[in-house]
């Protein structure tokens, strides 16, 4: 029998304990998850819609202790965790607003005397969950799914058991049907079985690029659709008339909240030559007075990495970035989970730290002297999920997103996500996309009607 331990990565106690289940009790939890899809699928719009709404409502009444949880397991801050909770409760109140208009059939002329598609519900939708935003990124996959009529079934990353737990009870809490949501404490050896099981209509990843291969993969062999959501690193283009104010104040939200271990967060800083000196300057002054605080005080800002081996990957990462050629602005340190910020200058292609995704908060900065440089830059990487450009007159550079391959391109503002806007990556980053209408539609059947 799997046991998963959750460990406090500030403290590094054990703060819970959750045993796995076995092959038969999934394929019984499938089974109940069946039936209450057979149900829920009944359910009119307006009856949908209210479940989203005191979604929402329970969900902020558990904001606090959500954000403790989050704290103890994975060490995010507790003001983050709780902007994470109200995050979700937004996005179920945007679809429980959205969700008649989504679900009128869309009427569309042909030579029939009607003809109109229609999306409907197929089944459950397998999520697969990472552990840097345990609440958010199963909501986002959970939220316009449940509007469709799809059910659910989470398998949810080994250290944060406790925040699966917590959000299998607040779908109940909601008054969703019974095992309408399922949370499988299970180990990934037994991911093929539930991907293979009848009951399932899709499969929805956000972890690294390697498992969204393995997933995609096993999904394939039995022929169940996919959405993936995996690494990044995300450009932060800085052009020299940009408000460097501005700039630099949103290169530090968007490379160390979360405490940089987030897929869109600002990885590679590229900044023009011109005012390279005077933006990492700025950069220095801020990142030198950042420490690593205990997670579960409302003033900290930057927490523990999650696990003390992402920690040492990412120091190695510095390390050897270092011993290419990049000059340390700002040395980070290290200590069990605990990772203080670091800033790198003078990185360049060929560096871990500009080739690779760096998870956690080390701002790499990479110059460029010309927008054709910048945008090449840019593109040099595998990964394709957003990109960010500062500057005084975006109309000017808009065609810049013609020649830009991420799935996102954000103008003096980081990347981020939003209910109302589609997310998602290319490349090695993933496809498919999630939130707004599109991620209504990912897991439906679009089926079309045709009368004579």
């Amino acid at each position: 029998m799997d046991v998963f331990k959750s460990i406090n990565p500030f403290t590094e106690e054990k703060t819970g304990e959750f045993l796995g289940i076995n092959a038969d009790q999934i394929n019984g939890e499938i089974n109940v998850n069946r039936d209450a899809y057979v149900r829920y699928k009944e359910f009119i719009v307006n009856d949908k819609a209210a479940l989203l709404s005191r979604l929402a409502t329970e969900l902020k009444n558990v904001k606090e202790k959500a954000a403790l949880l989050m704290a103890r397991e994975m060490g995010k801050p507790v003001k983050q965790g709780i902007a994470e909770i109200e995050k979700c409760a937004w996005l179920c109140e945007y679809y429980a607003k959205e969700v008649a208009e989504l679900s009128e059939p869309r009427v569309i002329v042909s030579d029939a005397s009607d003809s109109f598609v229609r999306a409907s519900p197929q089944g459950a939708v397998f999520m697969i969950m990472p552990w840097n935003y345990p609440f958010w990124q199963v909501f986002r996959v959970a939220a316009p799914s449940a509007a469709l009529g799809n059910s659910l079934i989470l398998k949810h990353a080994p250290n944060v058991q406790g925040c699966a737990k917590l959000i299998e009870e607040i779908f109940v809490k909601s008054g969703f049907p019974k095992h309408y949501f399922k949370n499988l404490p299970i180990d990934t050896k037994h991911t093929e079985e539930v991907i293979a099981h009848p009951h399932i209509c899709g499969v929805s990843v956000t972890g690294s690029t390697k498992a969204g291969r393995a997933v995609a993969a096993l999904a394939g062999k039995h022929l169940k659709k996919t959405v993936l959501e995996l690494g990044g690193s995300n450009p932060f283009i800085v052009l020299p008339d940009a408000d460097l104010n501005d700039a630099v104040d949103k290169a530090v939200t968007g490379r160390f909240q979360n405490t940089g271990q987030s897929c869109i967060a600002a990885k590679r800083i590229l900044v023009h030559e011109k005012i390279e000196k005077s933006f990492t300057k700025l950069l220095k002054q801020k990142v030198e007075t950042f420490q690593v605080g205990n997670p579960e005080l409302k003033d900290t800002f930057i927490g523990p990495m999650a696990r003390v081996d992402l920690a040492e990957e990412l120091y190695s990462q510095y390390q050897k970035s270092i011993e290419q050629g990049a000059t340390v602005q700002v040395p980070a340190k290290l200590t069990g989970a605990k990772f203080s910020p670091g800033v790198l200058c003078n990185v360049k292609p060929g560096m871990p730290a500009f080739d690779e995704e760096t998870f956690g908060p080390l701002a790499c900065i990479t110059t460029f002297s010309t927008i054709d440089e910048a945008v090449d830059l840019a593109n040099q990487s595998p990964y394709g999920l957003g990109v960010s450009i500062f500057c005084a007159y975006p109309e000017e550079h808009q065609h810049l997103t013609t020649q830009i391959q991420d799935g996102a391109v954000f103008f003096n503002e980081i990347v981020k996500s939003d209910p109302r806007l589609p997310f998602g990556g290319t490349k090695h980053s993933g496809y498919g996309r999630e939130l707004s209408s599109n991620g209504y539609y990912e897991f439906a059947n679009i089926q079309t009607v045709y009368i004579d």
